[in-house]
């Protein structure tokens, strides 16, 4: 069946079932499906989607980016940047006279100064941006929740892992991933909580899980902005 709205439109499959109300799924390609109770009018199936239209619309989109993966970036002006959680464009300037290429953010925009355009010396550049970032933050993050715990680490380090956010080993040293840096704040805390319970508990057995929950309640929620986002969490 398909449905338009608002210029929009939508195609989803209606399976009826022995329920007493209407359930929008989307899947990992970014398909619909409507599982409605039996006997209900199609009118209101159109009903509920049209007063979900805007987050339907945003989680297929979701979707179907995900499986394109991220798109090979240019570094050319306005391109966008995750930092913090939010994309920003980038500007270029180049100058001759600076010692090294480096970043600031300001003006709600990722200012890349370098010697010349040249895109491996602006990814570089974002990159060591990144590195420093994610450092800073991870230290204000671990010095805010030190005071769930009686012992500290032992050293920081920031990586370039491709398959971890964060560890922590036996000898509570720690490092973290430097694309945390595009991750937004609560979800630092996260990682670094995560580690730092770690510290504690080497394994993720009960004990681990119920420390994490009892400093951060809502730890599943950055785990799922996590696990939707790291895809494009890329330069």
């Amino acid at each position: 069946m398909i449905h338009t709205y608002l210029g929009e439109t939508i195609r989803f499959e209606i399976k009826y079932k022995n329920r007493k109300s209407i359930a929008i799924l989307i899947d990992g390609y970014g398909h619909v499906e409507v599982l409605a109770p039996k006997g209900i009018i199609d009118e209101s199936v159109h009903q509920v989607l049209e007063e979900n239209w805007g987050p339907i619309l945003q989680k297929i989109k979701e979707k179907q980016d995900r499986l394109l993966g991220p798109e090979k970036k240019a570094y050319k002006y306005g391109e966008s940047f995750l930092y913090l959680g939010k994309a920003y464009p980038i500007e270029i300037f180049e100058d001759h006279h600076i010692m090294q290429e480096h970043v600031l953010f300001k003006e709600e925009k990722l200012h890349i100064y370098v010697k010349q355009h040249d895109t491996e010396k602006i990814r570089q550049a974002l990159k060591r941006f990144y590195y420093q970032q994610c450092k800073a933050l991870v230290e204000k993050s671990m010095a805010s929740c030190q005071s769930h715990f009686k012992t500290k680490p032992r050293s920081i380090r920031i990586s370039d892992s491709k398959t971890t956010w964060g560890t922590c080993d036996s000898k509570r040293e720690l490092t973290f991933n430097w694309r945390l840096a595009m991750a937004p704040r609560e979800v630092i805390d996260y990682v670094v909580v995560h580690e730092m319970c770690h510290m504690i508990h080497l394994n993720h057995d009960r004990s681990f899980w119920r420390l994490v929950g009892k400093i951060m309640p809502d730890y599943k929620e950055k785990e799922n902005w996590l696990a939707l986002s790291s895809w494009k969490m890329t330069v």
